[in-house]
């Protein structure tokens, strides 16, 4: 299955964008992001804090496929704030440092009979070599979104598969994520740029 990068990033603007607004501290700029003209975000009042703007996106040209994942964290801040998003149509996700895009890679979702939830979730646990205790199955670098078992996990991400309800991400990114993510860090998971993504954060 294949995305298109600039829906993708159309995606991450307006989530990103709507985040700043739902905090209280106005809503991003993404003006400077060169976007296809079909998803082209609106340019908005500029925001007092920029870790919330988006200031890059990762410039990935072709199609994020099954397997593949992106990283590049060169000379971005370390101590900007950590935001992943998620979107269940595209099934990407993206990591955003500082506003910086640091990390994106296809995922594994959820089924109709056990989805993927939509809204804002804190990392509340951490567990490299986790198991669930739900499956008996091994759920590497687990990341824990919900208290009924929703998490990020390193799996085997390839069409024809599917989650519980996790977002499963392939093994080396998975070890990456774990690297850079806290407990409390924020996890927006929406459906769709036209997805209520402001009901989700409040």
């Amino acid at each position: 299955m294949e995305y298109t990068r600039g829906e993708v990033t159309g995606i991450a603007a307006t989530i990103m964008a709507i985040a700043a607004s739902c905090v209280g501290i106005g809503r991003a700029d993404t003006s400077h992001i060169a976007l296809t003209p079909a998803v082209a975000v609106t340019a908005a009042t500029p925001t007092v804090d920029p870790e919330l703007t988006i200031q890059r996106v990762l410039p990935i040209s072709d199609p994020i496929r099954y397997g593949e994942w992106y990283w590049e964290d060169a000379d971005v801040p370390a101590d900007g704030a950590l935001i992943i998003t998620v979107d269940l149509d595209a099934r990407v996700l993206s990591v955003f440092r500082g506003g910086y895009e640091i990390g994106a890679t296809a995922v594994l979702l959820g089924t109709q009979e056990k989805p993927t939830p939509t809204g804002t979730f804190p990392i509340s646990q951490k567990d490299a070599k986790h198991v669930s205790n739900l499956y008996d199955a091994p759920m590497p670098y687990m990341m824990r979104l919900t208290n009924d078992g929703v998490t990020i996990h390193a799996t085997t991400v390839q069409n024809g598969f599917a989650s519980h309800g996790c977002i499963g991400v392939p093994l080396e990114f998975a070890q990456k994520l774990f690297g850079v993510t806290h407990l409390g860090d924020k996890v927006i998971i929406t459906r769709g740029k036209q997805a209520n993504v402001g009901d989700a954060l409040s």
